[in-house]
């Protein structure tokens, strides 16, 4: 996650820019400063040792990283990425597949400024998987109690899951999350999806990833992890049309979104879609306006013709140490005619990056009064140190994505609109938190739903929409018996909708079609225009029931 002083400094100062365009300076500024690192709350998972003498069921072990980042990430626990654990391997000179000892596990940790380390093994006979984990507290330097679950092989997720709500209740002992909802996030990916997806991303030829990869992607089309390992590998062997169409394949709504349009975008940009391109950075700047995907998206407005002098602003501002930023600005600048500012930026590029060839020209250029191109040119031309006018200045796209910086981003803004949460009344935080619940509902994250949905409760403990959030995350983790008892608790409170149809459809699914009939009906009295209920009331009638 954090690999350095200076790459720490990086993501506070982007981590700043996004909060200065995303929250009120004069009720946050006093706490920015406590919020530059996710303080207490990271985590790093490694790889479980397969005690099972079963080689192929390795990948068991390189999988368990994977399903436990998901859950405690959505219990609020910052988790620290497979690239990221890789780099402090490399760093430290240790192997892909090395097995720390606990000293080296410390070492590793502290590289990584992680929290806790959570360790494991497993074990395989007779059909059953038997798992042990561990977290190591690295500033205490203790080790928890064994944390154990078993069960049949073809349930790995559940005991994935079960072992990570295990571990966030250890570690988190306020964490009220119900295991239900854990043992229902994996949704519907296919176990065999799952094992080539994990394979895929560990092979060691390009060829082999992405054989893998398209496996789980066809055994489960809506696997948008599979989706974005395939998408990042197409890209990497220059196969950009294919990427694009992989990429595009991810829906906007889903929490992998931001990274798969940021590979989107230049998949479309080598493939000299430009307005495409433009579109795909756009939607990321939109929700993390972090100065490489706003560079990317000026560099995108620039190959079509437009002038992005503004957005290029925007960049250098969010990152004044950036040498390129600087470059593509003072390209921009100079091509607009505005060449008194253009000098200044190639100066400051120059001053970052004495040798750059480029911007030597560029200086050269403007030094002696060349005039800009007419138009923009749409291939990259090769660095050069003639200052002819055969030299045509480009501004530079970003081609390299730092998921830890974007991950970072995204977790402190979570914390900040947490913080920003506290300053408001508590009526108003409980209908924000429903709001948020009700999104993540829609995008099928269900643990992280029902944390916005209990945080609603927290503040307003009599909130009916609360209470059916709650009842509609019960519906989908299968706990028909606690997700009546929340529609009903909901009903009590305040009579609504949303509870009405859930205990609508448990009793369509439990064939009592003439109660169901009657829950339906009492949704649509409240909400005539109801769309899920209208449904509910088309579904009733291919069953020959009326509502009464």
């Amino acid at each position: 996650m954090l690999r350095s002083s200076s790459f720490r400094s990086e993501c506070r100062s982007l981590l700043f820019l996004v909060f200065l365009l995303c929250f009120p300076v004069s009720s946050l500024l006093a706490r920015q400063a406590d919020a530059s690192a996710p303080s207490g709350r990271v985590i790093l998972v490694l790889p479980f040792e397969n005690r099972s003498g079963q080689a192929d069921l390795g990948w068991i072990g390189d999988s368990f990283p994977d399903t436990l980042n998901q859950r405690l990430s959505s219990a609020s626990f910052f988790t620290i990425s497979r690239e990221d654990r890789q780099y402090a391997l490399d760093h430290l000179g240790f192997p892909a597949d090395f097995r720390p000892t606990r000293a080296t596990t410390i070492r590793i940790a502290q590289t990584l400024d992680a929290n806790y380390v959570i360790i494991g093994s497993y074990n395989v006979a007779n059909g059953r998987i038997s798992v042990q984990a561990q977290v190591l507290a690295v500033n205490a330097l203790s080790m928890s109690p064994p944390i154990e679950d078993s069960n049949d092989l073809r349930k790995l997720f559940d005991v994935q899951n079960t072992i990570a709500w295990k571990i966030a209740k250890y570690i988190d002992p306020q964490f009220n999350l119900a295991l239900q909802t854990f043992l229902g996030a994996s949704g519907q990916v296919k176990l065999s999806a799952f094992e080539n997806y994990i394979r895929g991303v560990g092979a060691p030829t390009p060829q082999e990833r992405i054989k893998r990869l398209q496996l789980a992607a066809q055994e489960s089309p809506n696997y948008t992890a599979a989706l974005l390992a395939l998408g990042k590998n197409q890209f990497m062997e220059r196969d950009y049309e294919r990427a694009a169409a992989t990429l595009a394949r991810i829906p906007q709504n889903d929490r992998l979104a931001l990274e798969a349009n940021f590979y989107l975008g230049l998949a479309r940009f080598n493939a000299a879609h430009y307005a495409e391109a433009e579109k795909a950075f756009s939607f990321v700047a939109s929700r993390l306006p972090l100065p490489e995907v706003i560079n990317n998206e000026a560099v995108a407005v620039s190959r079509q013709g437009h002038n992005a002098t503004a957005l290029f602003q925007r960049a250098v501002a969010a990152d004044p140490k950036d040498a390129d930023y600087h470059y593509n600005l003072a390209v921009s600048l100079f091509r607009a005619g505005n060449t008194s500012e253009a000098q200044r930026e190639v100066d400051l590029t120059l001053k970052l990056r004495p040798t750059d060839s480029e911007a030597l020209n560029l200086k050269a250029l403007i030094s002696r009064g060349a005039p800009a191109s007419a138009t923009v040119a749409t291939t990259t031309t090769k660095a050069n140190t003639r200052t002819d006018n055969s030299f045509e200045p480009l501004e530079r796209i970003r081609r390299t994505y730092s998921e830890a910086s974007f991950r970072q981003a995204a977790f402190q803004i979570d914390q900040l609109r947490a913080a920003r949460m506290q300053t408001l009344p508590s009526a108003e935080q409980a209908t924000q938190y429903i709001q948020l619940g009700s999104d993540y509902l829609a995008q099928g994250l269900i643990p992280e739903a029902e944390r916005e949905f209990q945080s609603a409760l927290a503040a307003s403990p009599n909130s009916a929409q609360a209470r059916a959030g709650l009842a509609a995350i019960r519906e989908q983790s299968g706990d028909v018996a606690a997700a009546r008892q929340e529609a009903q608790a909901s009903i009590k409170l305040q009579p609504n909708a949303s509870a009405y149809l859930v205990l609508a459809r448990l009793e369509l699914n439990g064939n009592q079609v003439a109660d169901s009939a009657a829950d339906v009906a009492r949704a649509l009295k409240l909400e005539p225009n109801n769309t899920a209920a209208l449904g509910m009331k088309q579904a009733l009638a291919s069953r020959g029931q009326n509502l009464p």
